[in-house]
């Protein structure tokens, strides 16, 4: 029987989990064994009797103290590997998943592939342009089809991004990368790559595990008939916060100066001594950061935490 392994981080969000998990429970399992793991990531606002009171079929994890995107998963992640797990499915705490979602597992009937993502919607009503969509449209606009990476730029994003679904991307396809947000881990690429790099803590961790995996001879699927929705609630504080300001900046570098062309490398040096000098608090202790080595947890928010 195929063992697969859900894991979910939560962080001081018991209500988008807890809505995640009752959506797993409508989940058609395929006549596989499925265990649905969540690891706390040291949530200080009871979300872990919460969530063990209202799901006690969940295996919980939790953690003291906050270990970021990064060290949660891979807590999930170790935890599955020792129980057996053949798929090792990441996916975010504020998910809503389709009853056929688990049908990623097929994107692995070709044994090159590593890594598969699903077909992602934003939930209706949390588009980023709201205001932009008929109603009918709600729940069918694109979060995540696919992903972009413009080399030149060091900068990954979404194919598909605000268009709504009209069968443009129902085409499975070699991607390269998967985003973290729903994210299927063949068991052979733990062993081979290891887990997520805890350098990261938070964004960007998802395309360097891709771009590892790729490199070790992995394929890297996106897959649409497995569909979810997310919420996009940004526990981090979401795009434009300090918070994403500070690990996108020192993070971008990170994985420029691995797996950049050397002419992109120093235009990002360049960009990083501009930042240095000019740019606000937290790209200029992004970029020192990142030249002085200091990775994991480095910044906190004022407003929210990680």
């Amino acid at each position: 029987m195929t063992n697969v392994a859900i894991v979910i981080v939560n962080w001081n969000g018991y209500a988008d989990t807890s809505a995640s998990l009752a959506s797993l429970l409508k989940l058609n399992k395929r006549g596989m064994n499925v265990e649905t793991i969540v690891v706390d990531n040291g949530s200080t606002n009871g979300s872990v009797a919460i969530l063990s009171k209202a799901h006690p079929w969940v295996t919980l994890l939790r953690l003291d103290e906050n270990l970021g995107f990064t060290g949660g998963n891979n807590t999930g992640i170790t935890y599955a590997m020792k129980r057996g797990a053949d798929y090792i499915w990441l996916i975010n705490n504020d998910t809503i998943v389709d009853p056929g979602a688990l049908s990623l597992v097929d994107a692995f009937e070709d044994p090159a592939v590593g890594i598969a993502g699903s077909k992602i919607y934003f939930a209706p009503g949390h588009e980023y342009h709201s205001d932009r969509y008929k109603k009918n449209e709600r729940g069918r606009v694109f979060w995540f089809a696919g992903g972009l990476i413009d080399w030149a730029n060091i900068y990954a994003s979404h194919r598909g991004v605000d268009e709504v679904d009209r069968g443009q991307y129902d085409e499975a396809m070699d991607t390269p990368f998967v985003t973290g947000c729903s994210m299927m881990i063949k068991r052979s690429v733990v062993e081979k790559i290891g887990l997520l790099d805890n350098k990261f803590y938070l964004y960007l961790e998802d395309l360097d595990y891709c771009l590892r995996a790729n490199a070790k001879g992995f394929r890297l699927r996106y897959f649409p008939k497995s569909v979810i929705w997310h919420v996009n609630a940004g526990s981090s504080g979401g795009a434009g916060s300090p918070l994403h300001d500070y690990y996108i900046t020192r993070n971008r570098l990170l994985v420029g100066m691995r797996y950049a062309s050397f002419r992109t490398k120093i235009a990002l040096l360049r960009e990083g001594i501009t930042f240095l000098k000019s740019g606000n608090r937290e790209k200029k202790k992004a970029v020192s950061d990142f030249i002085w080595g200091r990775w994991g947890k480095q910044y906190e928010s004022k407003k929210t935490n990680a």
